[in-house]
């Protein structure tokens, strides 16, 4: 992703929010996020493109277009994680995770995840041991093809904020050994 992609960036997050497994796939609404001012979506796509410890990759079509995209975020051993908690590993976290439907089945989760892990492991600090995802429990399609891709289920949960009887599952896959 490149910074002056911000207004592709938030057209495609639009989309991915009005995916009929949205609500249970995604931490925000479209309602939310299309009251958004363009100066979030740029501060957005800007921390994405430069930070050392966030990134999002887009699988381009040949047109151009956006097939699919994912967010690789660095978490440290010991800081705080993305659910409040103290991280056990130096991990990278998978979210943001979507491929338009018409895409869906043809490889492009593959490759951007092979994208996303491969930047995950080249990192010399920290050096990530893990990376890892959180999927609703409700979202089998997701789950199904997570495992595909060699994710496993952790044993670890988190609840799902609106819904407290349904559960996040962590899925993990393991730094592949040297």
């Amino acid at each position: 992703m490149r910074t002056d992609e911000w207004a592709r960036a938030k057209e495609f997050r639009l989309d991915a929010l009005r995916d009929p497994v949205a609500p249970i796939a995604f931490l925000e609404t479209y309602e939310d996020a299309v009251q958004r001012p363009d100066s979030f979506w740029r501060e957005r796509t800007e921390q994405s493109a430069r930070s050392a410890s966030v990134r999002q990759f887009v699988a381009e079509l040949a047109d151009g277009g956006w097939a699919g995209s994912v967010v690789a975020l660095v978490e440290r051993r010991g800081a705080a994680d993305a659910f409040g908690g103290l991280g056990a590993h130096d991990q990278a976290h998978l979210v943001a995770v979507y491929v338009r439907p018409e895409h869906r089945g043809a490889g492009v989760l593959k490759e951007l995840f092979d994208a996303a892990t491969a930047w995950a492991w080249s990192l010399r600090e920290p050096r990530v041991e893990r990376v890892r995802l959180y999927v609703d429990e409700r979202n089998g399609r997701a789950r199904g093809a997570y495992r595909k891709l060699g994710f496993e289920a952790t044993g670890e949960t988190v609840p799902v904020d609106d819904e407290p009887s349904a559960r996040e599952l962590e899925l993990a896959v393991s730094r592949p050994r040297e």
